[in-house]
């Protein structure tokens, strides 16, 4: 059995999807792009789609990796525009490379957050930031399907830096084709499960006033059981220094990877690329047409 590995963005009101929302619509532009994707044994057959590390629900995302069992071999680059051309907007392929020795879930144990905080002032943000990184512990609590939980949100934390402010908007804050009608006249929202007709507008950083505040931090986190997630980090940053956002924070996921012997994160995909000698597909913004 053949496997590949891909990674893909959660972008615009696709970041409002669960993750069963997008593993169904993965698993429908898989059969629509016709890929011959292998299916496990037994009475109920399902296809062998392995998902590592899924943002959570509300948050962004520029990493995410599923891991492809396939019934034949297939040309990563082929496969991943044929995919790219199906899937509903909000979901862009990224990168797809053959899958070499070892597990992919080795590969990652540390995601990079962007946070960005509307209506917080920079310098009230920085001053949070230095009372979290003085604190030795800071644990909050957040309800899990288990009950509450109580989490250690400085022990997961590697790194936070305030980001300087920028001038130019993420993509994932650009208005977008994500919210403008799919290729069937349909809401991007009805394909993933997102809102309706009649639904309020969705309410983030293009919306805002050009030049109001808007505090930005970096957070380099490690995952934990359970994960420590970008609404943990706010939480903290509340507990330690009575920071409260006026609105919801966006957060998005700009890398995956494993914690490098300098802090840095390496590419998870890189070790299959050096042993398949294939380049990474170019990566495509917000905005951009879609090939056809």
């Amino acid at each position: 059995m053949a496997k590949v590995r891909m990674r893909f963005a959660k972008r615009g009101r696709a970041r409002f999807s669960s993750h069963r929302d997008v593993a169904r619509a993965m698993e429908w532009a898989l059969r629509r792009a016709g890929v011959p994707v292998s299916l496990s044994h037994g009475f109920s057959p399902h296809p062998r789609l392995s998902w590592i590390g899924a943002a959570p629900t509300g948050a962004a995302s520029e990493a995410e990796f599923v891991e492809i069992g396939l019934t034949r071999d297939l040309e990563p680059s082929t496969l991943a525009r044929e995919v790219d051309a199906v899937l509903p907007e909000g979901l862009s392929v990224l990168d797809v490379v053959r899958a070499g020795p070892g597990a992919l879930a080795d590969r990652i144990d540390t995601s990079v957050w962007r946070i960005a905080m509307p209506g917080v002032e920079p310098q009230a943000l920085v001053e949070a930031v230095a009372a979290l990184e003085a604190a030795p512990v800071v644990e909050v609590e957040r309800m899990t399907k288990n009950g509450p939980r109580t989490l250690d949100v400085r022990a997961a934390l590697v790194r936070v830096d305030v980001m300087p402010p920028l001038d130019d908007r993420h993509p994932n804050d650009a208005r977008s084709a994500d919210d403008a009608s799919g290729d069937d006249g349909r809401p991007a929202g009805d394909l993933l499960g997102g809102a309706s007709d009649g639904a309020p507008e969705v309410s983030d950083l293009r919306d805002r006033p050009h030049g109001s505040a808007c505090g930005t931090l970096s957070a380099v986190v490690r995952h934990t059981t359970p994960a420590v997630r970008p609404d943990d980090v706010v939480s903290a940053l509340r507990t330690v220094a009575g920071l409260e956002p006026p609105v919801p924070v966006l957060a998005t996921r700009t890398a995956q990877g494993r914690l490098g012997a300098s802090a840095e994160l390496l590419d998870p995909l890189e070790e299959d690329r050096a042993t398949t000698g294939r380049e990474p597909h170019p990566e495509r913004h917000v905005g951009e047409d879609r090939p056809v």
